[in-house]
């Protein structure tokens, strides 16, 4: 089980207080994005309940999607006039994505929204999910499905800023490369959110 600095262990309880002292935080924010005519979406940050650490579950896209091909993301998309709530979304998409059943899931609470430079309004969901479940790939959309050890986001030893040219400008975002996975953009971003989140005092 990973331990802080000060022995205490990151696992589920431990989890579960942060997420009851609900800490404010500054959002994460992309540098020059536009804040109007935004559209509503919410993912899932599942942090998977493993007996020996907590495990952060992400997945990549497939190569040929039109948004955000290849890239590592949570599962998620846009809100649906039928969704109640960005919680609503979240589980909704994941199980349509990966097949994780709702039932796996312990809802802790929300990060604060994300804004991308895609025109998004992202809302995070975290949840803690108890094993043992069983995914189901939507080969469309999802490549593969794989576990990073929440230790390695919480390090800010692991959080790279990278700049690239986009639409005519130089734009910063967050970088976490993991195990010849790149974890960048609004999925980095929401990490560090995670980060300042579980860290704050």
């Amino acid at each position: 089980m990973a331990e802080r600095a000060d022995g205490a262990r990151r696992d589920a309880s431990w989890l579960r207080r942060r997420f009851l002292d609900d800490p404010e935080i500054d959002p994460v924010q992309e540098d020059g994005v536009e804040q109007t005519g935004l559209r509503a979406a919410a993912v899932l940050v599942p942090l998977v309940a493993r007996s020996d650490d907590v495990m952060v579950l992400l997945t990549r896209r497939t190569d040929h999607l039109r948004h955000h091909p290849g890239q590592i993301s949570f599962p998620g998309g846009r809100v649906e006039k039928t969704d109640v709530s960005a919680v609503m979304t979240a589980l909704r998409e994941t199980e349509e994505e990966i097949g994780l059943s709702q039932d796996k899931v312990e809802l802790l609470g929300e990060l604060p929204e994300y804004v991308t430079g895609t025109g998004f309004r992202i809302t995070p969901v975290v949840g803690l999910v108890h094993p043992p479940f069983e995914l189901r790939l939507d080969a469309f959309e999802v490549a593969e499905a794989f576990e990073v050890p929440l230790s390695y986001f919480l390090d800010p030893a692991n959080h790279q800023r990278h700049s690239r040219e986009y639409q005519g400008r130089m734009r910063q975002y967050y970088a976490m490369p993991y195990a010849g996975h790149f974890i960048w953009g609004a999925t980095a971003g929401m990490l560090v959110s995670l980060y300042r989140y579980l860290n704050h005092t």
